[in-house]
């Protein structure tokens, strides 16, 4: 399904600019469903969650102060594949795979709340509005942020507390969010290849850079998740919380406060998370029906 979103998107971008403006909603919806899911008592924080939060956020800034003297804009686009937050998606894939799915789920909930407060200042500070002081853009980019990411979040916790039905019923239909998701997906691939497709040709080296930038960080970001999900006894886990991101929202975040080139890295991560995630899956599958196999061999030797 992702991979045909992503088609249709390319295919049809000369007419996505018409529903453009239900990306912000898609965002909320999704987060709100991933939130129905997460009950307060969830929110306990340790080694594990601070760990990954570190590996986001200092991860982050520390690849944009080393690029950016080399190349602002690929300073950029490497800042927020590792700044964006983890995916909504990712507690499906994380149960396919045979992890835990509350730890991601819980580990989603913290990544979107610490992009949420810390968006603002940062993407302020890296692409401030022309005219306007910092005060002004960190402004601007808070009233466009925080309601988007925190607001599904207070609305989750309202529908538990006044409305348990709907709020069990939302909670117990994960899957909505995957489709959302493949709609969204539709609307963010089309902006990006509209405005890419506007470049001049001296920007397409840039483009490819930032495309082979981002399967790097990609790479990366699974990898050391999973040496992090190790260590607490959870590789699929940690692996899916770093490495699995919400790029509907690094699109939108690019596109909406940063140098619109930018998009190009996370709309490309779309293609290369998917891809790891395709594999990672296949190789369960097999693994799994090969240990079924052996068992059944077994128990007719037995």
């Amino acid at each position: 399904m992702l991979p045909i979103a992503m088609i249709i998107g390319i295919l049809f971008h000369e007419y996505i600019h018409y529903i453009a403006f239900l990306s912000r909603y898609l965002i909320f919806i999704m987060l709100l469903i991933t939130y129905c899911r997460v009950k307060i008592s969830d929110f306990h924080t340790g080694p594990y969650i601070w760990w990954l939060l570190g590996c986001q956020i200092l991860g982050a800034l520390a690849a944009y102060l080393v690029i950016r003297p080399f190349c602002e804009d690929l300073a950029q686009g490497i800042f927020i594949c590792i700044f964006c937050p983890t995916a909504t998606a990712a507690p499906v894939i994380t149960g396919m795979l045979g992890g835990s799915v509350s730890k991601v789920a819980t580990y989603s909930l913290f990544s979107h709340v610490a992009v949420a407060l810390l968006a603002p200042p940062m993407l302020s500070y890296m692409e401030p509005e022309s005219g306007i002081t910092f005060a002004g853009s960190l402004i601007s980019v808070s009233v466009s942020v925080l309601p988007l990411i925190l607001g599904p979040l207070v609305l989750a916790f309202v529908m538990q507390r006044f409305t348990p039905k709907t709020h069990s019923a939302i909670a117990t239909h994960q899957g909505l969010s995957f489709y959302i998701w493949a709609f969204a997906l539709i609307i963010v691939v089309g902006n990006s290849v509209s405005f890419i497709m506007e470049q001049p040709a001296e920007k397409i080296p840039e483009i490819i850079m930032l495309g082979a930038g981002s399967l790097l960080v990609c790479l990366l970001l699974f990898a050391v998740g999973r040496k992090i999900g190790g260590r607490f006894g959870d590789k699929i886990s940690g692996a899916q919380s770093l490495g699995q991101k919400n790029t509907v929202l690094a699109i939108w975040l690019a596109l909406s406060f940063l140098n619109p080139v930018v998009s190009a890295a996370p709309a490309a991560y779309v293609a290369w998370h998917n891809t790891v995630n395709s594999y990672q899956i296949y190789r369960h599958v097999r693994i799994s029906r090969h240990q079924r196999i052996c068992r059944h061999e077994r128990g007719k030797k037995s």
